[in-house]
């Protein structure tokens, strides 16, 4: 693992960047130099970004903090770089003594101070620096303003370590907040980038080596979210195979799925099983949609079962369940389907068990099952999106993403994978995942189903004891990610189907 993906593998809280920051200062490292790090670091991505030769005029919007200071010094480097740069500083009267000492120098060397922020507006490119990753009150009056006439402007917006008016710890907008276009975040990824509603200010994130030394990183204790990276899902992945294998070694995955009226999601799970590279799936489904199956999946075993008159399971095949190496249960059943027939022997399995869907609805509907799943030895993955959480956990509020998602997984002995435009991960003992490359391409419905037949077929196959069952699912959500950007590269967000997915998913296995 390189040193960038090395520091790219956690997402930290405000207090843990300052802690970090008061460490290395502790240790004999100016503050003056990490902050001439972190910009002249900064000014160098902002000339890949936005070559002089193509954008000459740059904007800055200059807070009077630390990330003040380091725009001061992007603003000169750039300035002797040959770029055009025009400063607005509304609060330079308040400016800490470093950020002073920037300002100063940056009028001897002849950068053009602006009164107003619209005397910005003739450059090519804006970078904000207004506040870092310290700001907790809410942006009000002037500075408000001035944000919000910023964000009416269709000028491409670079801000450093955050857009201005973000929450670093929880997303949230204090008020008003910029719209970046680029966010260089500085040191370690902050944890707010990866939340609602920031999500939507960020554009594209960039992370900034200032030099962090790695000990610190790995000091960090294990309640702080991790990011997924390519080398992790990589070493996930039950690749290479033992070349003396046959079809049962490489896994028997139970999929109960489907109902009349919701036919397609089972074959869109099972798209994802085929993706998988499990050796064998068993689908059980409605009577009526065993033909369907087949006429896909040719390879697979199904096991047409009773069905109401609705077109749903009436009751389970008598199979040992705990004969299966996963189950993975809920796409297209339906909420109609007898709770109190359907989800006993599957609660009871001795077997890793994925529930998603309408198995996530049921559970809902019949809490008094959280019982047997507390008490289950084997691994239980949820894998709801926004309003399947707050159906399963209404008392826990999602606008503290992540403390909602720990203290679920907690209570009911469970991984749960909250679906979103960037998914999280979180485990009983408070293990956290972050997938931070995310399509919108996926929002179409079906996607969902081939993520489960795709976790469900990773967690069917024989792992070495010390696999990571939270890592898994969290390289599974990974993996559909990337599949969906490949596609949507090719294809834009508009041509990427569910069924597609799969090809994909394996281009992208194939690249790690």
């Amino acid at each position: 693992m390189g040193r960038l993906e090395e520091i790219s593998t956690v997402a930290v809280t405000a207090q843990q960047m300052r802690q970090i920051e008061e460490e290395i200062f502790a240790q004999g490292m100016p503050v003056a130099s990490l902050m001439e790090k972190a910009a002249t670091t900064s000014a160098r991505k902002i000339q890949d970004i936005y070559p002089v030769s193509t954008h000459p005029k740059v904007g800055f919007l200059i807070g009077c903090g630390h990330n003040g200071g380091d725009g001061l010094v992007i603003a000169r480097e750039l300035f002797l770089a040959g770029y055009h740069v025009s400063i607005y500083a509304p609060l330079a009267d308040k400016s800490k003594d470093l950020t002073a000492h920037h300002l100063q120098y940056a009028k001897s060397l002849g950068l053009q101070f602006v009164n107003r922020m619209d005397e910005l507006f003739p450059s090519h490119f804006l970078v904000d620096a207004l506040f870092g990753f310290g700001l907790t009150r809410t942006i009000e009056g002037d500075l408000k303003q001035a944000i919000d006439t910023l964000n009416q402007q269709s000028l491409p917006v670079v801000s450093i370590d955050l857009p201005s008016g973000i929450h670093t710890d929880t997303g949230e907008v204090l008020g008003v907040a910029v719209k970046a276009s680029h966010t260089l975040c500085l040191g370690l990824w902050k944890i707010g980038l990866f939340l609602p509603p920031a999500i939507e200010y960020t554009g594209q994130l960039h992370l900034i080596d200032i030099g962090i030394p790695s000990h610190l990183v790995e000091k960090l204790d294990a309640t702080t979210p991790h990011i997924v990276t390519p080398s992790l899902v990589k070493a996930s992945l039950p690749l290479p195979r033992n070349i003396n294998t046959h079809k049962y070694k490489q896994g028997h995955l139970l999929l109960v799925c489907g109902s009349w009226q919701y036919a397609g999601a089972a074959v869109l799970a099972g798209y994802g099983v085929k993706a998988s590279g499990v050796g064998m799936v068993t689908f059980v489904t409605p009577a009526s949609v065993k033909p369907l199956i087949l006429q896909h999946f040719p390879w697979a075993l199904v096991i047409g079962c009773q069905e109401t008159e609705e077109g749903t399971l009436k009751s389970l095949p008598s199979v040992q369940f705990n004969r299966y190496d996963a189950i993975a249960f809920g796409m297209g059943v339906s909420t109609s389907i007898p709770a109190d027939t359907i989800l006993p022997p599957l609660l009871n399995a001795q077997t890793p068990l994925l529930i998603d869907a309408d198995g996530l609805n049921l559970m809902a509907q019949n809490p008094h099952y959280w019982q047997t799943i507390r008490q289950r030895q084997a691994p239980t993955i949820l894998t709801p999106h926004d309003g399947e959480f707050k159906r399963l956990f209404p008392h826990l509020p999602l606008h503290h993403r992540l403390e909602s998602l720990q203290q679920a997984a907690s209570d009911t002995n469970t991984i749960i994978l909250l679906k979103g435009a960037k998914p999280l991960i979180s485990a009983q003992g408070l293990q956290q995942w972050l997938v931070k490359d995310t399509s919108p391409a996926l929002a179409r419905g079906g996607s969902g189903d081939v993520l489960s037949g795709l976790l469900g077929g990773l967690l069917a196959q024989k792992h070495p004891p010390s696999t990571h069952i939270p890592l898994l699912v969290a390289s599974a959500t990974w993996l559909h990610q990337q599949a969906a950007l490949i596609a949507s590269s090719l294809h834009t967000d508009m041509g990427v189907d569910p069924p597609s997915l799969c090809k994909y998913i394996l281009r992208t296995i194939k690249k790690l």
